[in-house]
């Protein structure tokens, strides 16, 4: 920074909390936080209060929209450092990302680990008792989509094998940091019992790696790559 900034941040400082919101207010009047402002004719702090009123359900979305964001920008350019491009997705896929590196391709679903009266969920005693979990905290993520409707007569809200590669986990509710998340090889998920061809609405997934889940999306990737398919805590 320069002299003058340092002089601006010290006088800051040393200023009362109404003196520093009278700076923030005046500052706000000549700086726009992101371009959505003017695209919306309105400020972030209003978004955010129609956020912080809005449904748990909108919020829900809202927060999902986030842990995408945060992959994005967290978690793709470590992949670029290992060779990995993020290809551009035409058209409403099952899927939010696809990761190429020289042939090889890799279709990535994310989700935020799932919440239920503002605390994370955890998997169901009975559902845990019928797998081979590791001992310590198992969490739930909810997979399926967010709109529903019909297409030659089957519902589309449920996601089938095949539709991603890798599940990607944004773990926020429990860790309470946004750039955590936990990775599963989407093969291994838990079939829905009478629908074998389906994936599971509830998955487990644990707070910490174990050998069916990562917090390393290159090790993920490898497992996809190299055929791990036995299914999670079998």
């Amino acid at each position: 920074m320069s002299a003058l900034t340092d002089e601006a941040c010290e006088l800051i400082e040393r200023s009362t909390p109404e003196e520093q919101r009278i700076v923030l207010n005046y500052l706000r009047q000549r700086t726009k936080l992101h371009p959505l402002e003017d695209q919306w004719g309105t400020t972030a702090e209003a978004i955010l209060t129609a956020i912080a009123r809005s449904s748990d359900l909108t919020q829900r979305g809202i927060r999902g929209i986030l842990a995408e964001a945060t992959f994005e920008e967290a978690v793709l350019p470590e992949m670029a450092s290992s060779g990995w491009t993020a290809i551009a997705i035409a058209g409403d896929q099952t899927y939010d990302f696809l990761l190429q590196r020289e042939e090889a391709r890799v279709r990535i679903q994310v989700k935020l680990q799932r919440r239920e009266r503002g605390v994370p969920k955890q998997y169901a005693a009975r559902a845990r008792a019928s797998l081979n979990c590791p001992a310590g905290m198992m969490y739930v993520v909810e997979v399926q989509k967010t709109r529903s409707g019909e297409k030659n007569g089957e519902k589309t809200h449920p996601y089938r094998f095949g539709d991603f590669d890798i599940l990607a986990v944004n773990m926020h509710p429990s860790s309470g940091n946004w750039t955590q998340f936990m990775y599963a090889v989407a093969c291994r998920l838990l079939p829905r019992p009478k629908q074998p061809g389906l994936i599971e609405i509830f998955q487990p997934v644990p707070a910490n790696p174990d050998d069916c889940w990562t917090d390393d999306l290159g090790r993920c990737i490898d497992w996809f790559l190299t055929g791990a398919n036995q299914r999670l805590y079998s």
